[in-house]
């Protein structure tokens, strides 16, 4: 089979990631860059085209994929011209700034006959693989709890993050992955309510913290929470970064970090009496608190996923030939942004929203 021939709208953070991860992938072939801002692509690697436009970018007929990694508000247009001009499209979260703007995209790439996906890359992060893994087993029997956190320290964002004009904002940036791993991992299942805290901390005009609970029709509950200004000196206890929690009826599991530490852990034994009878135990006349006794609790490995950020060219390669389907399915992406405009109204409203009745 022939090379994938991809162009990259956008030189910024994401298309020099893209850079460096095409120029190794077997089965592509990195044509260019474009760029509204010509200082982005002095670096641009030796043998690679320099557009001038990205208008010229899309109309070369040396290109079969166009990747936009340009700034939000410019996914939907940037979509629309690629495909009109016969391009398959990959094109970076969030897939566009309102649920219009997604359908009209849907109509358009349909009737010109292109594929579409979107790069939602952190659903091979090994830290959501490996609790994705113990959920899909079963271990923990009839989970009850599943917590996403994501924290930071500097509170602010970087360049056009900060505008709100340019679709910047945590929910935007980080939300669309956290929330799409949440829903991915409990495929098959509906959101029946959700409740949201969404705020603006030290940026004036874009959101840096959310927490979102998300009730699902198995009754499980999902708690998101984000914030880019959580100050404390445990750096090196990895309490920063990537956190999971996930318990069950038979166990809970935890992880640390984005290439995760965690555990799976497991009582031994529970409290047999019940009742009004009083029972001590080491930490003192209680039932469920205190530091257990020894030997109370059995910890077992987590099944570490290893997967790579770069295994989502790997699917697209297999899937652009037919091999196999897109990981990525746009109607899961709308789903993602239905339920932000879920989250955007009850952080609004201070209201628990019905969402999947």
């Amino acid at each position: 089979m022939k090379d994938i021939r991809i162009a990259i709208i956008g030189h910024g953070f994401m298309g020099h990631e893209h850079e460096t991860m095409l120029l190794k992938q077997p089965g592509f072939k990195l044509v260019g860059f474009s760029d509204v801002d010509p200082e982005q692509l002095e670096d641009v690697a030796e043998g690679l085209k320099r557009y001038a436009s990205n208008e010229e970018l899309i109309a070369d007929p040396d290109v079969d994929v166009v990747l936009i990694a340009a700034n939000n508000i410019y996914h939907h247009d940037l979509v629309c011209q690629a495909a009109r001009a016969g391009k398959d499209i990959i094109c970076e979260k969030p897939i566009a700034m309102s649920l219009e703007e997604i359908d009209d995209m849907v109509k358009v790439t349909e009737e010109c006959g292109v594929k579409f996906t979107i790069h939602h890359q952190r659903r091979f992060d090994p830290d959501f693989r490996t609790m994705k893994n113990v959920y899909d087993s079963g271990t923990l029997g009839d989970v009850y709890s599943i917590k996403s956190s994501l924290y930071g320290h500097n509170g602010n964002m970087h360049d056009w993050h900060v505008h709100i004009d340019q679709g910047g904002g945590m929910l935007l940036d980080w939300g669309v992955h956290l929330i799409d791993q949440v829903l991915w991992m409990m495929e098959g299942h509906k959101v029946v309510s959700l409740y949201a805290d969404i705020r603006n901390v030290i940026n004036f005009e874009v959101d840096d913290y959310f927490k979102i609970l998300m009730k699902f029709d198995n009754n499980v509950l999902a708690e998101i929470e984000l914030g880019t200004y959580y100050l404390t000196d445990k750096n090196d206890e990895h309490w920063f970064e990537r956190h999971w929690m996930i318990s069950g009826n038979k166990g809970s599991a935890y992880e640390d970090g984005f290439w995760p530490q965690g555990k799976i852990v497991r009582t031994t034994s529970l409290l047999k009496n019940a009742g009004d009878k009083r029972t001590m135990t080491a930490a003192g006349p209680t039932r469920s608190f205190g530091p257990p006794a020894e030997g109370k609790l059995a910890v077992e490995e987590l099944p570490m996923a290893g997967t790579t950020h770069d295994m989502f060219f790997e699917n697209y390669r297999k899937a652009y030939w037919g091999e196999e389907e897109f990981l990525v399915k746009i109607p899961e992406c709308r789903r993602v942004f239905a339920l932000m405009d879920a989250v955007r109204e009850s952080g609004r409203t201070g209201k628990s929203i019905a969402f999947e009745e």
